[in-house]
């Protein structure tokens, strides 16, 4: 059935975007490229940044979460027997760390959560109670991918994105690998994919990606940032690694999401990862604002990035997956991009996809 798939489905597999929306309607932009295969995933969210509320994006209890998690898989496979493709199970993503981190939270009656630095702080035995409930819970709700756990070192306690929101097990790299190891086994064991992030460390960096045109972290980053991915890379095939948008010139003049040196030559080739890569959210000020749509998209493809992430909610004007598609379309029939690499991430893609079928 794989012969069915077009070059631009292909690329929709790449595409992970956010959307608004509680319960889907036919008419609803989502819907329209699930069914046009635009897309092959979405993230989840609770607070709109838009309009600044919380429970009016995606989330607002357990019961009309799970109803919208099956909605969502029943038009991917409707779309696959349309096509008459194997592209009928769509990857639904969510930020869930626990902490501050958070988007299933108590107030909307799903269970109360630690952040890492409070469960790197307590015993192995905690961190596994924490893992295995959080892992269920996401298991129940029909959610599939966890952007979790977070490997950077809690290098800088003043890190306004890292170490002030409590995300970091520890800034010992051996407790980090320790505490990871128990949250990604508990993943696996409920067949739910998680994502070690942010390649190649973000924990030392002074500034947000999400709100700073430029963060760089060549003067702070540690060698021993890498010790976690070199001890987990390969640990559970049913993990992804997500690209940071920092740049570090000990590599590359790029930020690591669109860098070919961070991506591919490091991540892939010196440290060995044979699973797919996924970027930090390409709307985010060190993306968006630095290199604009059409060159990001088109950089990240070439880097080596397998799924580009469009969470939809630091843009007043949403992108359309449609356009995304077309950008790497275009530039694939111009050779600025080989059809190999969309292959490559294909298959990666597809292979994950099946563990979790």
């Amino acid at each position: 059935m794989s012969n069915n798939v077009t070059l631009k489905e292909k690329i929709g597999q790449m595409i992970l975007v956010g959307f608004k929306g509680l319960m889907l309607k036919p008419d609803d932009p989502i819907v329209h490229a699930i069914l046009a295969q635009q897309i092959g995933g979405v993230i989840l969210f609770d607070y709109d940044c838009q309009t600044r509320q919380a429970g009016h994006r995606n989330i607002q209890s357990p019961e009309q979460l799970k109803t919208l998690t099956q909605q969502l898989q029943t038009y991917a496979k409707q779309a696959a027997t349309v096509k008459k493709n194997h592209l009928s199970s769509l990857i639904i993503s969510i930020d869930y760390e626990g902490g501050k981190v958070n988007r299933l939270k108590e107030s909307y009656g799903f269970p109360k959560t630690q952040s890492a630095a409070e469960i790197g702080n307590g015993s192995l035995e905690n961190a596994k109670r924490e893992a295995e409930k959080m892992a269920a819970t996401l298991k129940g709700l029909g959610i599939n991918l966890n952007f979790a756990p977070v490997l950077d070192l809690n290098v800088n306690p003043d890190n306004p994105i890292i170490g002030k929101l409590g995300r970091s097990f520890s800034s010992d790299p051996k407790k980090v690998i320790e505490y990871a190891a128990i949250f990604a086994k508990a993943y696996q064991d409920q067949g739910v994919l998680c994502a070690y992030k942010h390649f190649p460390g973000h924990g030392s960096s002074v500034e947000d990606t999400h709100t700073s045109p430029f963060v760089d972290v060549t003067d702070t980053w540690k060698e021993y940032e890498l010790d976690p991915y070199k001890a987990l890379i390969n640990n559970n095939p049913r993990t992804m690694i997500m690209t940071a948008h920092v740049v570090n010139k000990k590599y590359d003049i790029f930020p690591a999401s669109i860098s070919k040196s961070v991506t591919t030559d490091l991540l892939r080739n010196s440290l060995n990862f044979k699973g797919v890569t996924v970027t930090d959210d390409m709307q985010m000020d060190a993306m968006a604002k630095q290199y604009g749509l059409a060159e990001s998209v088109k950089m990240a493809v070439n880097a080596g990035a397998d799924i580009l992430v469009f969470g939809n909610q630091l843009v007043a004007t949403p992108e359309n997956p449609q356009e995304i598609v077309n950008i790497i379309d275009e530039a694939v029939q111009l050779g600025q991009i080989s059809e190999e690499r969309i292959d490559e991430s294909y298959q990666r893609i597809q292979t994950l996809k099946q563990s979790i079928q």
